[in-house]
């Protein structure tokens, strides 16, 4: 987002807080929705909206892929007058609270921003705004020669591939990958993934750090993915330990389900930081009745895998 744009509208319409976005229907209901008159002035604003009837009392735009203006948790304020409105109250939440109050004392703007955001604040969200970024023409161009993208400098050696197939992933430095099958996915920084993984759709965090015990402890899962492993539709966050020939599957749409190591939130695996997978351990839904299917391996199967 161009911030000196943003700034200009606030500074031209004479603003003394400016805050918005476009968003559909189908966004809008985990966003604060905001409705302006003609000249972009704030006369409603909805903290997460019920129901599609509420909804359509607040659309303000002709745009019909995204009639609504959403909050994008972005305010510019004038200094006097966030100042005023923190010190006068004891208001915590500026959806919640201060946002919504101050439409009917101060002049409050929609900006109409039209670049790309999207929120992230589910798991699903989160998932989904990774895994678009792996596709042949993904919303975002972290490549345009006149908006480059930063990221913190790292000094890493170089992402080592041996004998592997990678298709439609976004990969970082630091890593190394073996004879393995990774499509639509991202892999994070230092991500290492032992021979025979098939990996897809997931979204792997990486490592914060070089695990020594990978060379001097047989006993210890090193970080990573071990060997023979198959993983699709799996979030799997920093630091954590995957072994080998471990099975994960998505679950239906919609399954929460909380374990030790693990949890489902709709539909997708989540392995937290930190998290410790053990050998042959297999977390799928049964096929015909949607139960779910976990279970660690004995090592006598592990062996005949």
């Amino acid at each position: 987002m161009d911030y000196k744009k943003l700034l200009q509208f606030h500074k031209n319409n004479k603003a003394d807080i400016t805050v918005v976005n476009p968003v559909s229907f189908t966004e809008a209901p985990g966003l604060g929705i905001l409705k302006y008159n003609p000249d972009f002035r704030i006369t409603q604003f909805v903290e997460k909206p019920k129901g599609l009837e509420e909804l359509k009392q607040l659309v303000c735009r002709s745009d019909p892929a995204q009639p609504l203006l959403g909050s994008m948790g972005i305010y510019l304020f004038n200094t006097s007058v966030l100042l005023d409105l923190l010190e006068s109250n004891l208001w915590d939440d500026f959806g919640t609270h201060i946002i919504p109050r101050a439409i009917g004392t101060h002049r409050v703007l929609g900006y109409d921003f039209d670049g790309y955001w999207e929120d992230i604040g589910t798991i699903r969200s989160l998932y989904n705004a990774n895994l678009v970024l792996t596709s042949s023409n993904p919303p975002i161009n972290f490549f345009d020669p006149l908006w480059h993208i930063y990221t913190q400098a790292r000094f890493l050696p170089g992402t080592v591939i041996e004998n592997s197939t990678l298709d439609h992933v976004v990969l970082a430095e630091g890593s190394h990958i073996q004879d393995s099958f990774i499509r639509n996915s991202v892999i994070g920084l230092r991500s290492q993934i032992n021979e025979g993984c098939w990996i897809e759709d997931t979204v792997m965090k990486g490592a914060d750090y070089y695990d020594q015990s990978r060379s001097t402890d047989q006993e210890i899962i090193p970080i990573g993915i071990g060997a023979m492993s198959k993983i699709k539709g799996a979030i799997i966050d920093i630091n954590a330990r995957i072994g080998e020939k471990v099975i994960i599957r998505p679950f239906p749409l919609g399954t929460d389900i909380d374990a030790a190591n693990w949890v489902v939130r709709d539909r997708i695996v989540v392995v937290p930081k930190n998290a410790i997978i053990l050998h042959g351990t297999i977390i799928e839904p049964e096929t015909r009745t949607h139960s779910v299917k976990i279970r660690t391996l004995e090592q006598s199967e592990i062996e005949h895998i």
